[in-house]
């Protein structure tokens, strides 16, 4: 039998492990508002980052109605939801949300990963199956595991694997079977085949579900996302409102009436977690107005992406192809993104580098997210950084 001491032992030996193979990740320090820039131990930085991607998370209206939602309702609900922890405007929110995405209703959550993590366990059991893509966000990989249903995978976006999983699921007497995806897959910015994963579902009598994450509120018409933009529809949609929707936090699962209905009884995280705080629900729901008539903020992010990718591959950097404002640069090995993300900084913009295990080896990337508040002179900025960083680093020839 092993003692305390022999296990912080352990725990730092795997600690000096994971910085001696260049993968620990550290924090950063932001002493100002998120925003397309911030500030980091008191220096100013252009944020290239951020999921903020209608450049929202500082919006003045925003702002305005979780004040007025303090004022009113106050700060938290001490409560979940079924106890004591619904407001008004818990429900107006929901509404609302499954009004925008034209579904029967809509259930919040503390966040999306909560949403995904509380899913498939209260719909479905061992009689049942799931087929999920190999490049799924990790909540939707935790949220199968904690699901009775058989599980079956396939290749990324490969439809030719998903008919071979799906008849495989159907061979093996599957009563229901769901196909989960991603709508957009964040470490590379690529966009589910919605429309060929649809056709595959109704073929075979498969439920559809797609976390849009990445894609509500600023793809599609209006940004009702990817289904919108494929123009088809699936049965379960899962998102957040911590990316364009205001960038704080919570999620949400959108669907037919029955299922939300029955998440409300047995979902874990709905039914163990407290319910969101006043301010945030009503900024959501401000957000969710700004969000419907912001093609004007839609077009501006679609031009800095189409603007920035072009200026990084004229440099010379290899890229993950796309349209998406999701945009890597791809660099390979985990020291090479971390000292060529740390040149950046010195420059004073903010990046991430992304290595394994978010990414497989040999898959290190610094992955860049475009945002509508950026403007010409600083994406222009942030080219000559790049350029000069990426030769001090030897990341280019």
């Amino acid at each position: 039998m092993t003692d305390r001491s022999t296990f912080l032992d352990h725990l730092r030996e795997t600690l000096s492990g994971i910085e001696a193979e260049g993968l620990m990740k550290r924090e950063r320090l932001i002493t100002s508002a998120q925003g397309a820039h911030v500030t980091v131990a008191g220096r100013p930085m252009l944020n290239l980052c951020a999921n903020n991607y209608l450049g929202l998370a500082d919006d003045p209206r925003l702002i305005a109605a979780a004040k007025a939602a303090m004022d009113g309702r106050g700060y938290g609900m001490a409560s979940v939801r079924f106890i004591c922890g619904t407001q008004d405007l818990h429900r107006q929110l929901e509404e609302r949300i499954a009004d925008y995405l034209g579904m029967d209703d809509a259930i919040l959550f503390a966040a999306c990963f909560d949403a995904n993590g509380g899913l498939f366990e209260p719909l479905l059991t061992e009689q049942d199956a799931i087929i999920s893509d190999s490049l799924n966000h990790a909540s939707i990989i935790d949220g199968v595991r904690l699901c009775k249903a058989k599980r079956y995978r396939y290749a990324n976006n490969d439809m030719s694997d998903l008919e071979v999983q799906l008849l495989t699921a159907v061979g093996d007497g599957a009563r229901f079977i769901m196909i989960a995806t991603d709508g957009v897959f964040s470490m590379d910015g690529y966009l589910a085949n919605l429309p060929a994963i649809t056709a595959l579902a109704e073929k075979y009598g498969a439920i559809t579900m797609v976390d849009d994450c990445h894609a509500t509120g600023f793809m599609g018409p209006e940004g009702r996302g990817t289904p919108a933009l494929s123009g088809v529809k699936v049965d379960i949609l899962t998102g957040t409102l911590g990316k364009a929707l205001g960038g704080a936090l919570g999620g949400y699962i959108a669907g037919p009436r029955p299922v939300i209905d029955l998440l409300r009884q047995r979902a874990r995280p709905y039914l163990f977690s407290n319910a969101l705080p006043p301010a945030v629900v009503a900024a959501a729901l401000a957000a969710f107005d700004i969000v419907e008539a912001a093609d004007d903020l839609r077009a501006q992010l679609f031009h800095n992406a189409e603007y920035w990718r072009s200026g990084l591959e004229s440099i010379g950097f290899r890229l993950l192809p796309g349209m998406h404002p999701i945009i890597p640069v791809m660099l390979g090995e985990a020291p090479m993104a971390q000292a060529f993300a740390r040149a950046l900084d010195a420059r004073g913009v903010m990046v991430s580098a992304f290595f394994y295990p978010v990414v497989p080896r040999g898959a290190a990337r610094i992955r860049t997210q475009m945002n509508a508040k950026l403007t010409m002179d600083d994406l222009d900025m942030a080219l000559e950084a790049f350029e000069a960083a990426a030769k001090e680093v030897r990341a280019i020839r």
